[in-house]
This record gives structure tokens, C-alpha cells and sequence, in this order.
């Protein structure tokens, strides 16, 4: 077993008054050589955005893009026609292929929205754009993992779609359970980030925002230390 823990004080800063964002890897302005990316998770930002601002439209291209509002709700606008509002429990995913363009927006004059955003490196390039999002019962999440984003050709469940051999579960742990996570494609690694509470995992304590990756294990043990918020990203280390 292999792995690598990111502490939430460890992360990239960004604070551009109507944003603040933190980096958990190289990203913009933050550029730092040891963390360039987990395997193919490119990107993890943990994204507050004030009220009456967002961000303008802007492209993306050969980038899977997943969105996971933690906090409020987040306006979507794109070139694909689709013009929705992202709100807690949902979760987004774009498929950037051969490039589009689209802009996100705080609609509410008093609230803070946060959201996580994550890119993984797509499989294959020059895919036909496409934009998905689905509420998910968080019933489905308590003390087990419920899968939100699968692989395009091997989806199951309501899983969103992305075109990577990689998967992204959420999970609402009580205190004490114990959650075995074992990657469903060989080689996979797991990186697990705390949104709320406190976990141990290999032997390490992660608090609020703390992050691990783990790879070369076949299972990977969660404990939960108190009631806690997960989000597991397994993705190809290759």
C-alpha cells in the first residue's frame, strides 16, 4: 500500500474577493511540482463563491468536469443549450471533448455557495461534448459508498457518465462504521477527502477538508471517528 495524505492547511490559496478557492493541486496561479495530480485526478478545488457573483463564460476542452455543490445553489449556463441550477445533494458532470463553453453564477443575494470541483483526464479525446446532472438520495449514502459518476461504457445505477475508468462515490458515515473500499478496476488508486467530520484512514487521522490517496491495495479501510461527509474519487494511477 502506497499513499499520500494532503492536509486542508496544505492547500493552494486563492482570494479574489468574489472567489475563494482552495487547490488541492496545481491549478492556476498555484503552481507547485509535488502535487500536479493523484493519477489521472487532475483537479480538486474547494470553490466559495460570494452572492451575486460567479464565474464568466469561459472553454473547456479534453476535460471530464465534475461539479459537487457542498453549499447553496449554483447557476449553470452553456453552449450546449443547457441552462440549470446545481443545488446540494446534486451533482454535475461535463464531458468537455472537442470543447465548449460555459459560465456558473450565484444567484442568491445573501448565501455563500461551495462547491468542489473536480477534472479527471479523460480516456479519450475529441469526444462529443455532453452535459449531465442528478439529484442523489442521500438515503443511498449512509454507511456505504453510492456511486455518482461510473465509467460511460460501464455505468450502473443512476451513475453519471464520464469517459475514464474512473468512479466517484459519496458516502454518509455515522460514527464508528467501519467502510471497505475496494477499486473496481485493477491498478485504481482511491483518493478520499473529508468534506465533513473526521476518518481514519491507513493509520492516518483526517479532520474537516484533510484529503488521502491510496494506491497498489486491493481494499482500503474507512473509519469513521465521528458523523462524517466523504467524497471517493477512484481513478486510474496510470
Amino acid at each position: 500500500m502506497k499513499t499520500v495524505v494532503h492536509k486542508a492547511d496544505t492547500r493552494g490559496r486563492a482570494d479574489h474577493g468574489w472567489l475563494k478557492s482552495q487547490h488541492t493541486f496545481s491549478f492556476s496561479s498555484y503552481q507547485n511540482p509535488e502535487r500536479m495530480n493523484f493519477g489521472k485526478l487532475r483537479v480538486l478545488n474547494d470553490d466559495v463563491v460570494q452572492p451575486k457573483m460567479g464565474f464568466g463564460t469561459h472553454p473547456h476542452q479534453n476535460m471530464e468536469i465534475i461539479s459537487i455543490p457542498l453549499k447553496g445553489a449554483l447557476s449553470h449556463k452553456d453552449s450546449m443549450g443547457n441552462t440549470r441550477a446545481i443545488e446540494v445533494g446534486e451533482v454535475q458532470v461535463m464531458s468537455a471533448g472537442t470543447g465548449l463553453t460555459h459560465s456558473e453564477f450565484n444567484d442568491s443575494t445573501t448565501d455563500e455557495v461551495n462547491f468542489l470541483q473536480v477534472w479527471i483526464l479523460p480516456e479519450t479525446k475529441g469526444v462529443t461534448p455532453n452535459y449531465e446532472q442528478r439529484l442523489f438520495a442521500n438515503s443511498k449514502a449512509i454507511n456505504r459508498l453510492q456511486t455518482v459518476v461510473a465509467p460511460a461504457d460501464k455505468l450502473e445505477g443512476e451513475a453519471l457518465p464520464i469517459h475514464q475508468q474512473a468512479y466517484i462515490y459519496k458516502t454518509t458515515l455515522k460514527a464508528d462504521h467501519i467502510l471497505e473500499i475496494k477499486p473496481k478496476v485493477a491498478g485504481n488508486g482511491v483518493y478520499i477527502f473529508t468534506a465533513e467530520g473526521k476518518v481514519t484512514v491507513a493509520n492516518h487521522h483526517l479532520e474537516r477538508r484533510d484529503a488521502i490517496g491510496v494506491w497498489d491495495s486491493d481494499t482500503v479501510t474507512l473509519t469513521a471517528k465521528e458523523n462524517s461527509d466523504v467524497i471517493i474519487i477512484e481513478v486510474p494511477m496510470n
